[in-house]
């Protein structure tokens, strides 16, 4: 760690939660160089869906780098990309009747975002885009602006224009529908809300606090967004890819994004590949218009193209995930349950789920008690106040267990350390 202290920029953030030197990771295991194994519920802030180093993946990509396939091509025509667009065409997309152009951005997800910003506004011919409380869209400038929070915005040093926020499914509470009220914003003159280009969303927010949106809200912003001319951009970065249990997480709604956007799991491995999906009558780029040199990493395409084969030709993988999402909240509600004191509660969808802790402070303490456990959690939310849980995909149901037993000693602890454990439970 010495290095990394006296090298690496003040602006690491991860190493200081996990203190380790990783050296082998497997699965939902990871091993540090003192051969201490942690159980990840961490998953690469969602880029390990399949968890570390599947063996389909990784048998694929070996044989690809030894039989001397290209690794760099730009957005030329190479044979890994065209068996990658068909596989994703055949898999994904045929099954759900969908038909979208896709585009190949920079390797990250805010490079996706950043396309679907631009061709949404050279679309509509305007420049404004409405995002909505708590959303987190990534760090590059356009999509820091369609961000909400306050300390990442800050860091821009500059001003984050041409954008609108507007309160985000159940900011208000349950009994305000905030549909209603953009409507109103949208339809009044004296609003002072000028005409989005465009809306983008998050079905669960996951930076923001885990924040799920609800189906009939979903529904009714894409009903706005035909009924105000704007175009409908879905970021599902991080809650898609099977994170809430089906392949996109908009699915349960039967809404029809204009704009997607894909990153982290896509490519299955852990390699970067970003892509962002358009109705082909909004593909108006002209060529060469919005381009970067690693867009399209052909290695990416070799390990998406084995997990799209291997995980989504049926729904056993969805079903899994749902059957143990069920069962990761019912611990977590018991757990809730038996210690009053303890104001907090479980939200979120599929293996995308939270603690929401109402002394956000708790948070932060019982995330750090499951690493000294051995078990790895991030938190999320505007306060850190969310113990955030993303376990791999394909994790057993035994290690579920586990790192639910993990959890439960840590919030027992540091319940205790504050007074607050009901020590008859």
């Amino acid at each position: 760690m010495e290095i990394i202290n006296r090298l690496e920029s003040e602006v690491r953030g991860y190493v200081r939660s996990f203190p380790k030197v990783f050296t082998h990771a497997k699965a939902n295991w990871m091993t540090a160089e003192d051969g201490t194994k942690y159980l990840d519920f961490f998953g690469g802030a969602g880029a390990l869906n399949y968890g570390h180093n599947d063996d389909v993946m990784k048998k694929a990509l070996l044989e690809y780098i030894e039989s001397d396939g290209v690794t760099h091509g730009m957005d030329m025509a190479t044979d890994a990309k065209i068996q990658f667009l068909k596989t994703f065409e055949d898999v994904i997309m045929k099954p759900r009747s969908m038909e979208y152009k896709i585009q190949f951005t920079g390797p990250t997800g805010t490079n996706a975002v950043e396309a679907a910003l631009k061709v949404a506004r050279k679309v509509k011919g305007r420049d404004r885009v409405l995002f909505f409380t708590n959303g987190y869209h990534g760090m590059t400038l356009g999509a820091l602006a369609v961000t909400g929070n306050a300390a990442k915005r800050a860091g821009a040093g500059v001003c984050l224009c041409h954008s609108t926020p507007m309160p985000f499914s159940g900011y208000f509470g349950k009994d305000r529908d905030t549909a209603e009220d953009l409507d109103m914003m949208l339809s009044n003159s004296s609003s002072g809300i000028e005409k989005p280009a465009a809306v983008i969303l998050e079905t669960v927010q996951g930076e923001g606090g885990i924040n799920v949106a609800e189906i009939e809200w979903l529904q009714k912003i894409e009903k706005l967004c035909r009924k105000h001319d704007m175009l409908l951009i879905v970021d599902d970065i991080q809650a898609g890819v099977g994170r809430t249990g089906p392949f996109f997480s908009f699915e349960p709604a039967g809404i029809s994004p204009d704009i997607i956007t894909l990153s982290k799991s896509l490519s299955g491995y852990g390699t970067p590949l970003a892509i962002t999906m358009i109705k082909p009558e909004y593909d108006i780029w002209e060529p060469g218009e919005h381009n970067g040199t690693f867009r399209g990493f052909n290695h990416a395409f070799v390990t998406a193209i084995a997990a799209l084969e291997h995980y989504w030709k049926d729904d056993k993988l969805e079903k899994s995930v749902l059957r143990m999402s069920d069962r990761i909240k019912e611990r977590v509600n018991g757990i809730l349950a038996a210690n009053p004191a303890f104001k907090a509660e479980v939200r979120g969808r599929g293996f995308f789920l939270g603690i929401d802790c109402e002394q956000a402070e708790l948070a932060d303490e019982i995330a750090a008690e499951c690493f000294e456990n051995h078990l790895i959690c991030e938190t999320a939310g505007p306060n850190d106040n969310v113990i955030k849980m993303m376990p791999p995909l394909i994790s057993p149901d035994a290690d579920i267990e586990h790192g639910l037993d993990i959890l439960e000693k840590a919030i027992h602890t540091i319940l205790d350390k504050h007074g607050l454990l009901n020590n008859a439970a």
